[in-house]
């Protein structure tokens, strides 16, 4: 049974058991005559042969409350992508793919760079800002939600309670981030989240005093979380990073520019596993490493943009902070395992504390040495400012290449497309 807990300024739905999926996905389907529902999924290439996307569009195609599916499919050549829409023909619902990688994207990128206003780095951020252009650009859908594609422990309840509180024309919220146990194989696992954000707010608390963001963000049980949702109104000023603060990053500007009434978190799985990054200690261009400099840095910039000033000694009492409360948390962490008959190697725990450390220093000079550095995408009503018809021929594009592939033989189809903007 889950607890009733109610920790912070935004609500928390839990799951306590008692509603059969079977109901949930009942009200989902009338609920879509009134919030018409879209599912957009980031993923790789390479993740049509992972271990969890064919099983995931098997859960997928057993729904009936979805109108369309988006597909951003990143790294893929011409066969790739003739691959990718076989392998996710199995859908009973519409669906598009976004070939990021095609002739047709490729020229909408190059036009955005030319004028600045594109994503710069390949990449979640980039795809994800592409899907909610095109959905956006659509302009079918009130209640749009976001997943990963290697979620190994994938059911179709995840989508269900993750749509709900959006779809519900009851309920008022207008964001929902999902939250669920980091437990398998017999391990906790989500070290980011553990041994980096939780006890970073607490040590930014402490050194910085009482601040709404940072209890916003401690609302969140899981702020690393891949899968959110949210209504369509909120896209054109949604802000994208491009980097591994995408999560963060999205929530920053939920505090930003929504009340906290109009947020909330639920229950999505009872346990969850993906796909784990080596921590790379070695390397802080990739894995874990990079991933905790780059939510360092977010929450850094979001506190300056609040007036708080930072110098080396600020960071520097930051980091000492924190390390003695991610220490302690190790020990809670350590109990909590043993009493539900985990495995926990307190070595490899404090290792990463120890990298995360560092690395909050690093984040911090990042910030000091390269104050200009603009980690966010364009939101889509500056790109549409700018460029007005972009949207419209962002979705001529995806639409032309999937359109190719419902022809015999995959005829090559005139589409039209509007020129360039002056």
């Amino acid at each position: 049974m889950g607890d009733f807990q109610q920790g912070g300024v935004v609500a928390t739905l839990h799951n306590f058991h008692t509603k059969p999926l079977e109901e949930l996905e009942a009200d989902l389907k009338l609920f879509s005559g009134y919030r018409p529902m879209e599912l957009i999924l980031p993923s790789l290439y390479s993740e049509l042969d992972g271990p969890a996307l064919d099983h995931i569009v098997e859960e997928i195609a057993k729904v009936d409350y979805l109108g369309h599916v988006t597909i951003g499919l990143d790294r893929a050549d011409r066969d790739g992508f003739e691959r990718a829409y076989s392998f996710f023909s199995r859908l009973k619902t519409p669906f598009s793919i976004l070939w990021n990688d095609g002739p047709r994207l490729r020229a909408i990128q190059q036009e955005l760079e030319e004028r600045s206003l594109g994503p710069t780095e390949v990449g979640k951020g980039r795809n994800v800002w592409y899907c909610i252009g095109f959905t956006n650009a659509r302009g079918k859908a009130e209640a749009v939600a976001l997943h990963d594609c290697d979620i190994l422990t994938y059911d179709r309840s995840l989508l269900a309670r993750l749509f709900y509180p959006i779809a519900n024309p009851n309920f008022q919220f207008e964001f929902c981030k999902g939250y669920y146990a980091r437990v398998a194989e017999g391990r906790m696992n989500g070290r980011v989240s553990r041994l980096l954000v939780t006890p970073l707010l607490l040590a930014m608390e402490r050194v910085l005093g009482p601040n709404d963001y940072i209890s916003f963000m401690k609302s969140f049980r899981y702020p690393l979380a891949g899968e959110f949702s949210f209504r369509r109104s909120l896209i054109p000023e949604l802000r994208i990073p491009w980097d591994w603060g995408l999560e963060v990053g999205v929530l920053s500007e939920m505090q930003r520019n929504q009340a906290s009434n109009r947020i909330c978190q639920v229950d999505i799985a009872a346990n969850y596993d993906h796909k784990h990054q080596e921590l790379s200690e070695a390397d802080s261009t990739s894995g874990l490493s990079r991933m905790s400099i780059d939510i360092s840095k977010v929450l850094i910039r979001k506190l300056a943009t609040q007036g708080h000033c930072f110098g080396s000694d600020t960071f520097r009492t930051i980091k000492a902070t924190y390390f003695r409360i991610a220490l302690d948390m190790v020990s809670f962490y350590q109990s909590d395992a043993e009493l539900n008959g985990l495995s926990f190697d307190i070595n490899a725990e404090e290792r990463a504390v120890e990298l995360f450390a560092e690395n909050i220093m690093r984040a911090g000079d990042d910030f000091t040495y390269t104050p200009m550095e603009t980690p966010f995408i364009p939101s889509w009503t500056r790109v549409n400012s700018a460029i007005p018809d972009l949207g419209y021929r962002l979705r001529c594009a995806v639409e032309a290449d999937n359109q190719e592939m419902r022809t015999p033989s995959h005829t090559q189809v005139v589409w039209p497309m509007v020129g360039r903007a002056g």
